[in-house]
């Protein structure tokens, strides 16, 4: 588990190296006048210039969003988050790690949808460490981690369901349409995956989603036709009230009087005329009705 140090202030460290030095120095010379006592300044001079060294060498400066994991010796000691300059002990092996949000494309996968059709899926996702210790201790390489889980969780999301609703139309989620919701399971699915490295997925979207090459064109037509059968049944719905409501309105205000041949005629003509791809030509009858 993670443990947050409370360093001592670097500036202050460098003010007590810098008066040790001083001190140091002053009793080196001082030993050059004191003969008596020259052997105890000159102890006190090396003491004073050894302790300007430690001070000096636990200077540490941690910038924002960064972090520096402490050990001593093997020993976790704890993790240093405090901006700016700080003073740890330098017997402490320091390893930094940043905070910062990243962001990792992962590679375009070749996968198979719940339906079996092969597809290509990528994702965009957006990370940040939480847990240091989890991070560093955890796992042998958390960048290496973070790309494989990714990978496989994106590979497990695209397996789970299909495509499109083409030939599953009861689907209730589909990749392509799902929206909010296949977003949501991605980023559930990163973050049981990846917190075992103490990473915490902040955003996640699909950055590519398309047939594979070799069906790519087939299922092009597919949906194509899908669309053309989906419009031809809207047209024709609309073109059965149309001429419902002509033979309403020429019944009600008694415009004309049709037998059910001609009706049969009428209706022909009439969704020939709606229904048709290319504008109708009229043909003028300057004759008789029948």
């Amino acid at each position: 588990m993670e443990k947050v140090t409370t360093p001592l202030n670097g500036y202050r460290a460098a003010i007590y190296a810098v008066i040790a030095f001083v001190l140091g120095i002053a009793s080196i010379v001082n030993a050059n006048y004191i003969i008596e006592s020259s052997p105890a300044f000159v102890f006190l001079g090396i003491i004073l210039f050894v302790v300007t060294v430690f001070l000096l060498k636990g200077l540490t400066i941690v910038d924002p969003n960064y972090s520096i994991v402490l050990t001593f010796f093997g020993k976790y000691v704890g993790t240093l988050k405090e901006n700016g300059l700080q003073f740890v002990n330098p017997l402490y092996s320091k390893l930094k790690v940043s905070l910062r949000s990243q962001s990792m494309e992962s590679t375009k996968l070749k996968v198979n949808d719940k339906l079996g059709n092969p597809i290509e899926i990528a994702a965009v996702i957006l990370y940040e460490i939480s847990d240091t210790y989890k991070a560093v201790f955890d796992v042998t390489d958390f960048n290496e981690y973070m790309k494989n889980q990714s990978e496989a969780a994106v590979r497990h999301l695209a397996t789970s369901y299909p495509y499109d609703n083409i030939e599953d139309e009861h689907a209730q989620i589909t990749l392509r349409d799902g929206g909010e919701k296949v977003i949501e399971m991605l980023e559930l699915e990163l973050n049981e995956r990846l917190s075992k490295a103490g990473i915490k997925i902040t955003e996640a979207r699909i950055s590519h989603l398309a047939y594979a090459a070799e069906i790519a064109g087939a299922m092009l037509q597919r949906q194509q036709a899908t669309a053309i059968v989906a419009a031809r049944t809207k047209i024709v719905e609309g073109a059965v009230g149309m001429v419902e409501m002509a033979l309403t309105m020429l019944s009600e205000k008694d415009i004309v009087v049709l037998d059910d041949e001609k009706k049969a005629a009428m209706v022909s003509n009439l969704l020939v005329v709606l229904c048709g791809e290319k504008s109708a030509s009229p043909v003028l009858n300057t004759g008789s009705l029948y």
